[in-house]
């Protein structure tokens, strides 16, 4: 178990200090060919942001892309073939929605306007990844359709993999909902990783070492994200930490524990369906804006101050996790 916890360590410190590295060559090169379109309806104090750099998550994801690589090396020479492939399927699965944040971030910049692809258009394309993902892990892991908790496990047969399926694709679009404020999707990161990395340490290195390179990179990153922020890591960011956090899930053999551990991904997400359903039928809003971080910007909240509450709510409901899935 220590020589274990010093690899998971490894990870993390590796990924640290790579993505420290990365962003500050980063912000520079960016600010030249990457600026952030500012959401015109948005917080009107949010128009200072203008000139802050975007696709930050670039740094990052190249950090954690050579420390996890370093870690599938050493699964391989320890011939721990399983894992390795596990480990691997969870990486190309935050690789391609990361593909995905880069051709939407790219599309945004080019057009100089907060809107990419289309909300269709970038469904359809997480869908077909989160479906490959289940498929492989299917073919090449045979897992089954049983999902565990403390008090026993349950076999959802042919249920199983709608629920998989929506819960990666319902993750993946809160963590983007999420990314709107200084430090909030960094923060929120963390604090999922630290949840992730307790409940995977015991059973299941992959997920550890995934949990501890995300955790590296989501610390490194707030040193340059923390309002005011030097640059954003656009939707090539968000898109990753959802997708490699809600991959984790799955590995540990249960999609829903990303309810408990991304819990404000989840008020997140719901804030803005509440809102839009509530006008539709009312011609009236609930929030003052959504997502609800914005809403709270609204109510007088600092960005900090937002980004506390958020770590703190990640991490409390996450004791709540270790309860039910450990």
């Amino acid at each position: 178990m220590t020589s274990t916890l010093i690899l998971f360590l490894t990870v993390f410190v590796c990924t640290f200090f790579i993505t420290v590295f990365s962003e500050r060559k980063l912000i520079p090169l960016l600010k030249k060919k990457a600026e952030q379109p500012i959401y015109e309806e948005g917080p009107s104090w949010h128009l200072k942001k203008k000139g802050t750099p975007t696709m930050g998550g670039l740094g990052f994801l190249g950090a954690a892309l050579i420390s996890l690589g370093g870690a599938a090396v050493m699964l391989i020479a320890m011939r721990s073939y399983e894992i390795f492939t596990s480990l691997i399927l969870c990486l190309l699965y935050g690789l391609s929605n990361a593909l995905i944040g880069v051709i939407d971030d790219k599309a945004k910049i080019k057009k100089r306007e907060n809107a990419g692809l289309s909300p269709m258009q970038k469904i359809l394309l997480q869908i077909i990844c989160a479906t490959l993902f289940l498929l492989a892990r299917r073919v090449l892991l045979l897992e089954g359709t049983v999902i565990y908790f403390t008090f026993g496990a349950v076999d959802l047969g042919i249920f199983y993999y709608p629920l998989c399926l929506t819960m990666l694709v319902a993750t993946v679009n809160c963590a983007n909902l999420t990314d709107g404020i200084d430090g909030i999707a960094s923060g929120v990161a963390f604090g999922i990783g630290v949840s992730l990395a307790y409940l995977s340490t015991a059973s299941n290195i992959e997920v550890g070492f995934i949990s501890f390179s995300m955790m590296g990179a989501a610390t490194a990153f707030l040193l340059f994200n923390i309002h005011p922020a030097k640059i954003f890591m656009g939707d090539t960011g968000s898109l990753f930490f959802g997708s490699m956090f809600s991959a984790c899930c799955i590995a540990l053999g249960n999609p829903l524990i990303i309810l408990f551990s991304g819990v404000v991904y989840l008020i997140e997400g719901a804030s803005v369906i509440i809102q839009v359903g509530y006008y539709k039928l009312t011609k009236k809003r609930v929030f003052k804006m959504a997502p609800i971080h914005h809403h709270l910007e609204k109510c007088g909240w600092s960005e900090n101050k937002i980004v506390i509450f958020a770590i703190i709510i990640t991490l409390a409901t996450s004791l709540f996790a270790g309860l039910i899935f450990v």
